[in-house]
């Protein structure tokens, strides 16, 4: 399976280090995972609600995969998430996106062209 844009949603505040460092490494449950966590257009919702539901000062990454190697991976309700085992440069960074919250609490996503 191949994507050419995945998709990283990270605190305001780990995209100002990933900007500064140039290079985005694991941590967090990354970290513990021993990847980074990425995901598609299309699984980008259910990424936000199960696992930053309400949250504010949060930064949508567009990542260009074409110079990645990024392995999908069997994850929640079977589907194929996108995962980067090493670090990440910011030269694959192709947007970068402010995540509001609506007056339901839930993210607003940017317009996105699903592959």
């Amino acid at each position: 399976m191949s994507h050419q844009k995945i998709y990283k949603i990270c605190s305001t505040q780990q995209h100002k280090e990933f900007e500064a460092d140039g290079k985005f490494t694991a941590r967090g449950i990354d970290l513990e995972d021993g990847f980074i966590h990425f995901s598609t257009a299309e699984q980008l919702a259910s990424t936000l609600h199960l696992h930053f539901n309400k949250q504010q000062n949060l930064t949508l990454i567009e990542v260009d995969t074409s110079d990645l190697d990024i392995v999908y991976e069997e994850a929640r309700n079977g589907q194929l998430f996108p995962h980067l085992y090493g670090v990440l440069s910011y030269a694959h960074v192709t947007h970068i996106w402010a995540l509001a919250l609506d007056e339901n609490e839930i993210h607003i996503l940017p317009p996105l062209t699903p592959l």
